[in-house]
């Protein structure tokens, strides 16, 4: 048979091709020769065939069910082919669906108007059998590539929705290690009698890597301690949760900064000899990528005198009873870098009036809204300012003064501090309860 004989009315068969999957296409036409033409043909390539013979009509039926593609004469009576696309494109659908528009005209401007209603394709009468294959396996392609892109959009809001799950799970656990690094602090201020302790402790997000404290060794000497282990998050706040054990306040015996002398009383070891124990165990003992900067004080109640040794902490600020401040210290390498890495001491000599801070690299180190750092400079300003300002309100100020410069951005760095402030020793401190002069 030849292939004019298989022509019939201008739809021609092609039946070398391989078959396409099997869609569902709506035939609209006022013709009913012409849907039984194309109806055969998209039967016997195994599309499931629907006929309409109006836009309106064609409207009703989808309505019922949502067809693959759409293969509409432009020129019918009443809703035409172009009033129907548009009518088709506003209907609410699942899935894409493929519209061709069949029409007798081939001007530009027309063609371009039926795009803009919303038409894919366009077919011009007669039909030719081969073109409408061609067509119809573009439109395939594109309805294929949408299946796919529908499926793997499923699959990424699945997957979005478990990782929101698990977000909102993690979040909930970690405002609860939150609050156990805050327990960590058990005191926020402590009045020692010749002196006062005052603590603060703002983490940059959820958990951090700072921690400060203070240990009693005895009636006239205390310990303190700012930590800041390198990096962010859980995996630094678990260490500083570890060294807080080494330098506990509740069980001396487990404290490595305090030892028992002959006497059976306790007695501060010298820091700079603390800070290399902690080097070795760091190194040797902890399994861990972290190291951390740190700063131990032994501070004598009854003199004044405070003995420091510093490994990589910035420089404790000291400000004197007439507001004048100091800030110096050996500097020294961060724990847990180097084997056999060596502290120096120094000491600091406190009058009544007088108080020391020392501080985390978050204060010095916040940026401005334009990254100017704050520097040593920009925090002796702010502490001047707070000269008259004592105690944790002085500590809340600082935090306050340095969100203020932030531009109340967020804190990149953790940023923790403790305020020792210094009255001067009475003997009376030593005396009973019930002996000790009353202060009414």
């Amino acid at each position: 048979m030849s292939n004019a004989q298989a022509k019939t009315s201008g739809v021609s068969r092609n039946p070398v091709l391989a078959p396409l999957p099997t869609r569902s296409v709506l035939v609209v036409d006022d013709s009913r020769m012409q849907r039984k033409l194309l109806k055969a043909s998209l039967a016997r390539w195994g599309y499931e065939v629907t006929e309409a013979d109006s836009g309106q009509s064609a409207l009703e039926i989808c309505a019922e069910f949502e067809p693959d593609m759409v293969i509409s004469d432009w020129m019918m009576p009443g809703m035409d082919g172009l009033q129907f696309c548009k009518a088709f494109r506003a209907l609410e659908r699942e899935n894409y669906g493929y519209f061709i528009l069949l029409t007798s005209k081939s001007e530009k401007d027309e063609v371009a108007k039926g795009l803009d209603n919303g038409a894919d394709d366009f077919l011009t009468k007669p039909v030719n059998s081969a073109e409408l294959r061609a067509r119809l396996t573009a439109g395939d392609r594109i309805l294929e590539m949408q299946r796919e892109l529908t499926e793997k959009n499923r699959l990424i809001k699945s997957t979005l929705d478990e990782l929101q799950s698990l977000y909102d799970s993690i979040d909930s656990d970690l405002v609860e290690a939150k609050k156990l690094q805050q327990s960590l602090i058990r005191e926020r201020h402590r009045d020692f009698g010749s002196a006062q302790v005052s603590l603060a402790l703002h983490s940059s997000g959820h958990v951090g890597g700072d921690l400060v404290g203070f240990y009693r060794i005895s009636k006239t000497r205390i310990g303190l301690y700012a930590i800041d282990v390198s990096g962010h998050g859980i995996s630094s706040a678990l260490m500083t949760a570890r060294l807080a054990g080494y330098l506990s306040s509740t069980v001396p015996e487990h404290n490595v900064a305090i030892e028992e002398g002959p006497d059976g009383c306790l007695r501060p070891l010298p820091p700079a000899k603390v800070i290399s124990y902690l080097n070795y165990l760091v190194l040797e003992e902890m399994e861990t990528e972290h190291y951390f900067t740190l700063l131990l004080a032994d501070v004598d109640l009854e003199t004044g005198r405070v003995r420091m040794a510093q490994a990589g902490q910035p420089h404790p600020l000291l400000q004197r009873a007439d507001g004048t401040i100091q800030q110096e210290g050996p500097g020294g390498l961060p724990v847990g870098l180097i084997h056999g890495a060596e502290y120096e001491e120094f000491e600091a000599r406190l009058n009544p009036g007088d108080r020391l801070l020392i501080f985390s690299d978050g204060i010095v180190e916040c940026p401005s809204p334009e990254g100017r750092l704050l520097e040593e400079k920009g925090l002796e300003g702010m502490m001047r300012n707070l000269h008259e300002t004592t105690g944790t309100a002085a500590l809340e100020a600082l935090i306050w003064k340095l969100s203020e410069y932030a531009g109340e951005q967020d804190f990149p760095d953790d940023v923790s501090a403790i305020l020792l402030e210094y009255q001067g020793f009475s003997d009376t401190q030593n005396l009973p309860e019930h002996q000790k002069p009353s202060n009414i």
